[in-house]
């Protein structure tokens, strides 16, 4: 198995290209569905997670091609076409590798009739129920029941629009009820939906493909469904959550990067924050830059939570921010309960850090040491490797296939501004 080390002790420097957002390329892949026609993704991320999404729609029937970018920074094009559905299993084999895999599930339903998707799998970061998705198609006509550890799901006569109260903004719930309410007969409104930016691109792919959808990345979003969709070719926009790892990344090591693609309006709790414990950030006519000398950081508190405020999926990377900041930070964790699995790596580093139920305490420290760690998640596994750019020494991080399912070419990026980041074979 894989294994990433990183020498600390390098500012960076340079540019560093900012990837496809997986986690709306996934969801525009299984939209792609809804449609006979063609579909063209470009600004596609090169991800064990794409590849396993990839492998599921194929077990559907949908013919799908890539052509690759070779050097860093060029972007793959996928074409998906979903002539027709073959099968609407989605076998455990496939679902258990990522949780976005049940993102297909409204889509079938509205295309298909019908759907037996396996309970996901992905990052073992707490309860995430699929509850919300299932209360939100059934308001829409669907039949659903548990089966065998697979949800089975048909329609009888077509769905049909309805007025729906997103529990607690779900950001899956909000996706898989709109992308199967564009195929429904009449006018869905959806109450308290999630707002985040990858959920306005699906949406505004969904409209690139002639659905009606008004009140993306508001609180209440209107679909008027439609009879049929038509193909397209649409950009997948700029991982918010990458360009946010390399801005801490930069504030970390100090030095001056620029994020190339990066998006303002996506991120803007984070540069918020970021100015505030002493980091410059500055918007270009190609991205965002991000500039910080060599004085330590400011210790500050945050609070995670669904957009517009700070995101869970960079609550990791902050954290080992402040393990080396002036002060003591309090970081709370309000998405999922069990999102601090980093906090013992981090320690074995050297980073006093206590946890109290939602909360983790962080007293600064003014050097870590370079340990064998191990990645327990996605976001946990890439919070080790920027503690590894200012730690003493080497640090090894163990379990890096969680870091393939969301970073794209991830050591060529760092060596790229100067980190001595590599990749050890197993």
């Amino acid at each position: 198995m894989d294994k990433i080390r990183v020498r600390g002790g390098n500012r960076l420097k340079g540019e560093i290209p900012i990837s496809g957002a997986k986690n709306s390329a996934l969801k525009l892949m299984a939209a792609s569905i809804l449609t006979s026609d063609p579909v063209m993704l470009t600004n596609m991320p090169r991800l064990a997670d794409i590849g396993a999404m990839a492998d599921l729609l194929m077990q559907f029937g949908v013919n799908l091609n890539i052509r690759r970018g070779q050097a860093l920074g060029q972007t793959d094009t996928m074409r998906l076409h979903a002539e027709k559905i073959d099968s609407a299993l989605a076998p455990y084999d496939l679902v258990r590798k990522m949780r976005a895999s049940f993102q297909v599930l409204g889509p079938l339903l509205a295309r298909h009739g019908e759907a037996k998707i396996s309970l996901p799998g992905g990052c073992a970061i707490g309860a995430r129920p699929v509850d919300f998705h299932i209360q939100g198609l059934e308001a829409l006509g669907a039949k659903i029941h548990l089966e065998d550890g697979y949800v089975v799901a048909t329609v009888n006569g077509g769905l049909k629009g309805t007025t729906f109260t997103v529990p607690r903004a779900s950001v899956g719930a909000t996706e898989n009820v709109m992308t199967a309410a564009v195929l429904a007969k009449g006018r869905t409104v959806l109450k308290n939906a999630a707002r985040e930016p990858e959920t306005a691109d699906l949406g505004a792919f969904l409209n690139a493909m002639g659905a009606k959808i008004t009140g993306l990345g508001t609180g209440e979003i209107v679909i008027d469904g439609v009879d049929s969709l038509h193909g397209t070719e649409y950009a997948v926009m700029p991982d918010r959550i990458e360009t946010g790892t390399y801005a801490i990344a930069t504030a970390l090591a100090g030095g001056e990067v620029e994020l190339v693609g990066a998006r303002v309006d996506s991120n803007n709790a984070l540069y918020r924050l970021l100015r505030n414990v002493g980091t410059e950030v500055t918007e270009t006519n190609r991205g965002v830059a991000i500039h910080r000398n060599g004085i330590r950081p400011i210790g500050a508190d945050v609070a995670t939570d669904v957009f517009p405020a700070f995101p869970t999926d960079l609550q990791a990377q902050f954290m080992a921010l402040m393990a080396v900041a002036d002060g003591v930070s309090h970081i709370k964790e309000t998405v999922f309960e069990n999102r601090f699995m980093h906090v013992p790596e981090l320690a074995r580093m050297g980073a006093n850090i206590k946890v109290h139920g939602d909360t983790a305490t962080v007293t600064g420290v003014e050097r870590l040491r370079g340990a064998q760690v191990m990645a327990t998640d996605l976001r946990a596994s890439v919070s080790l490797v920027l503690a590894g750019l200012v730690a003493d020494g080497d640090t090894v991080v163990n379990r890096v296939y969680h870091l393939d399912r969301g970073f794209e070419r991830l050591e060529e990026k760092f060596q790229g501004v100067g980190a001595e980041v590599e990749r050890i074979s197993a």
